[in-house]
């Protein structure tokens, strides 16, 4: 448990350096202006919000009927709203007085430091950000939607969150420090406050839009090694073993790190699919009817990068080889809750190009069928419907 702790918090200082932090690093600069207890405020709700909605939003929306959407419009009004308040003086004295009151710990009812709408800010991020998880989170995760919620899990996605919000943190203070030892900076802080509020108005606008997915396919377009390797780190067999024991399934031979080519090799009868939403770009199709040909199913979900970086070579693979009887089939099983609406995902496959089959596993049915455990999976079925190869993460091309 220790060594995936261990990782889990590495992971999370690694993402710093990872596209996906790309469209919340506004928010998270926004910390170096304003109250001087603001960036602590960012950071703790972050930790806090991260922690608890990848544990239980999936339970609360089944609980309560609400939206996994209407809550990220809600935190993306949030920002929205602390962005006009950067932009206009008045606003924010008022949006002070506010989270002052509703402390009740600060003279006047004011919030002097910016604490409590940092908080805010934070539990908003928290809400709304995809990380690039590795292997580690997203096994929590992958148990998380299977309605498992145990120690293990709260305390390894906790470990996560603050190793993430800890290089957030030294950004922010980093800045901050900045502003208060060069006179340039010192003299035009409204200016860049108001700058700072601009994008925050932007970084809204881009997440309610899905502009930033767009973003992040464009910054993967003309950098496709950036990011690559981050989570690999965690692709060890011993890091592997762990998450077998919390997981409660067998590692097969080739998770293990050893060589996963195995066209020789019959891997028994491929699961039939099991639909857990609508079919995109095709009628619903069945394994059984696909005898004759070759079929490569790949497990994926549309905000996780080491999916959106292998999607370039299937759509390669698609345009060279249907003619030739191969079928792609994407099989999209969700990692976060908002991922699970089906227009979501046809904005997700029109931005990513996508024109093979798409079918959704929003019940992670078809998931288990086939024992996975990784995103992105890939599994070759031959003409007779047996899987003959199989291949976890990016790489192997």
């Amino acid at each position: 448990m220790i060594l995936l702790l261990t990782f889990a918090f590495i992971a999370g200082l690694v993402t710093i350096l990872s596209p996906c932090i790309l469209p919340v690093l506004p928010v998270v600069l926004s910390g170096t202006v304003g109250g001087k207890r603001r960036p602590y405020g960012i950071v703790l709700g972050f930790v806090a919000s991260f922690t608890f909605f990848t544990l239980f939003l999936s339970g609360l929306v089944k609980a309560t009927g609400l939206s996994a959407d209407a809550l990220r419009v809600f935190s993306i009004a949030v920002i929205f709203t602390f962005g006009i308040a950067l932009l206009v003086p008045k606003f924010q004295v008022g949006l002070e007085r506010l989270f002052g009151r509703l402390a009740a710990l600060t003279p006047n009812g004011v919030d002097k430091h910016g604490f409590w709408g940092g908080v805010f800010i934070g539990l908003s991020l928290g809400l709304i950000w995809t990380p690039c998880v590795g292997p580690i989170l997203a096994s929590v995760i992958a148990l998380v939607l299977a309605g498992t919620v145990g120690l293990q899990a709260a305390l390894i996605t906790f470990a996560y969150a603050l190793g993430t919000a800890i290089p957030m943190l030294a950004v922010a203070v980093g800045g901050r420090q900045l502003l208060d030892k060069v006179p340039y900076l010192t003299h035009n802080t409204v200016r860049i406050q108001q700058a700072f509020g601009g994008l925050m108005i932007l970084t809204a606008i881009a997440i309610a839009t899905g502009f930033d997915r767009q973003l992040q396919v464009y910054v993967l377009d003309k950098f496709p090694n950036w990011g690559v390797g981050l989570t690999r780190l965690e692709d060890r067999e011993d890091v592997k073993k762990e998450l077998q024991g919390i997981n409660g399934q067998p590692i097969r031979e080739e998770d293990m790190g050893k060589p996963s080519f195995m066209l020789l090799d019959d891997l028994g009868t491929a699961p039939e699919l099991i639909p857990g939403g609508e079919w995109l770009n095709s009628a619903p199709l069945k394994l059984n009817e696909l005898r004759g040909k070759v079929v490569l199913i790949d497990f994926w979900t549309y905000s996780c990068i080491n999916c959106i970086r292998t999607l370039p070579y299937l759509r390669t693979w698609n345009d060279l080889y249907a003619k030739e009887g191969l079928v792609i089939i994407g099989v999209h099983t969700p990692e976060f809750e908002f991922e699970k609406n089906v227009t979501n995902v046809k904005n997700a496959v029109a931005d990513f190009k996508i024109k093979y089959p798409v079918v959704q596993d929003n019940n992670f049915q078809t998931w288990n069928a086939y024992n996975n455990h990784y995103w992105p999976a890939k599994y070759l079925i031959d003409k007779d419907g047996r899987i003959r190869y199989t291949h976890f993460g990016e790489g192997a091309y």
